[in-house]
């Protein structure tokens, strides 16, 4: 997806989850229909914000902030983080800052992933966030990433009208979400009658657009395929242990992409004039237009992608890689994708709001036995 800013009125459904999360102080807003909330996702390339009231099928989102900040850029070759990084990353922090002020959510939740993980400093880096903004990040595991991407998705995951029965649904769910360092893949149990699911195993790959980009910086003839041989070298004890290539071809897995690389390649199938994000979400996919798609912006070069509406300059080093990732993921599961514009922000979200409401419905229930 195309970094932006100012997106408003999106509603998603509530699936039921436990995460903790930092209570702010002040009283709950019930001008937008609920207590607000936030969610910071500080990953290896972008920093994203977004802010939501509870409703009853969900939750709004109030704003919405997203700014490519380059976190991981030299970690591969050094496995630390860079100064001028890291002040890219304190600026967007400084106005993710400001527009919480705006809104006062009495809940944030704020998580750093892989390049905190990885980079020997990203602890301290994490400290340095809290003394220059009072902003307090957790740093998450590999697979708490990927049970939050899980649950952002988990409405697509469980489908729509076309899988309308139990017994027409899908029984297993794969969710592919490739980030800037590291890529997470999650194998899932859906339960479509009871909406409800399970993550059964996950896998956490190191890498993403960022890591695959340092790791062949060079764009010869053969290194495209070189990524893809790599990435697809990390997937086969997955798929070795799970047995999922079989239960695709017959039919009973739903594949669900998220990130920038899966949307573009969505944009571009449909010839999007720019990016559309309702036109993207929850797009179906095919193996063989993702592969013309990954063609096309062969085709494309450099130029043509900085050039393009739907990627841009800072975006155009990075989709290749991304593509590689995805490339390798359909060699080894060809199925179609449900393209998914939805992250790590949906995630929290998600969690906090029915968090809120099992502690609304436990306060009930003693008020009521009281």
């Amino acid at each position: 997806m195309a970094a932006g800013s100012g997106v408003s009125g999106r509603s998603f459904p509530t699936h039921v989850s436990e995460s903790s999360s930092s209570r702010l102080g002040g009283r709950f807003d019930r001008k937008e229909g609920g207590e607000v909330c936030a969610a910071l996702d500080l990953g290896t390339n972008n920093c994203r914000l977004m802010v939501a009231s509870r409703t009853h099928a969900g939750f709004r989102v109030l704003d919405s902030y997203s700014r490519i900040v380059r976190l991981g850029e030299g970690l591969q070759l050094t496995g630390e983080l860079n100064e001028a990084a890291m002040v890219r990353t304190l600026e967007a922090l400084h106005v993710c800052n400001s527009r919480l002020g705006r809104h006062r959510p009495v809940r944030l939740r704020a998580v750093a992933t892989e390049a905190c993980r990885r980079a020997r400093n990203g602890r301290d880096f994490v400290e340095r966030i809290r003394q220059e903004t009072g902003l307090e990040f957790e740093i998450i595991s590999g697979r708490e990433e990927a049970e939050l991407a899980v649950e952002s998705c988990a409405a697509l995951l469980h489908g729509g009208a076309e899988t309308s029965t139990a017994e027409a649904a899908p029984k297993w769910g794969l969710l592919l979400d490739v980030g800037g360092g590291s890529t997470e893949i999650a194998w899932v149990r859906l339960d479509k009658k009871a909406r409800k699911h399970e993550v059964v195993s996950f896998v956490s790959l190191p890498v993403g657009v960022i890591t695959l980009a340092e790791l062949f910086p060079h764009r010869r003839p053969g290194v495209y395929k070189a990524m893809v041989t790599q990435v697809r070298q990390y997937l086969t004890d997955f798929e070795e242990t799970h047995q999922i290539r079989q239960r695709v071809e017959e039919g009973g897995v739903r594949v669900v992409g998220t990130s920038g690389t899966v949307t573009t390649l969505a944009s571009l199938d449909l010839d999007l004039p720019r990016y559309i994000r309702h036109a993207v979400d929850g797009y179906c996919l095919k193996p063989d237009n993702a592969r013309n798609a990954i063609g096309r912006l062969h085709r494309m070069g450099m130029e043509g992608m900085r050039v393009h509406p739907c990627i841009g300059a800072e975006r155009a080093t990075y989709v290749m890689p991304g593509c590689a990732i995805f490339d390798a993921f359909l060699s080894l599961w060809p199925a179609s994708v449900v393209v998914a514009d939805r992250g790590l922000r949906d995630g929290l979200l998600l969690q906090m709001m029915a968090e809120d409401r099992s502690s609304l419905r436990d306060q009930s229930s003693q008020s009521t036995v009281g």
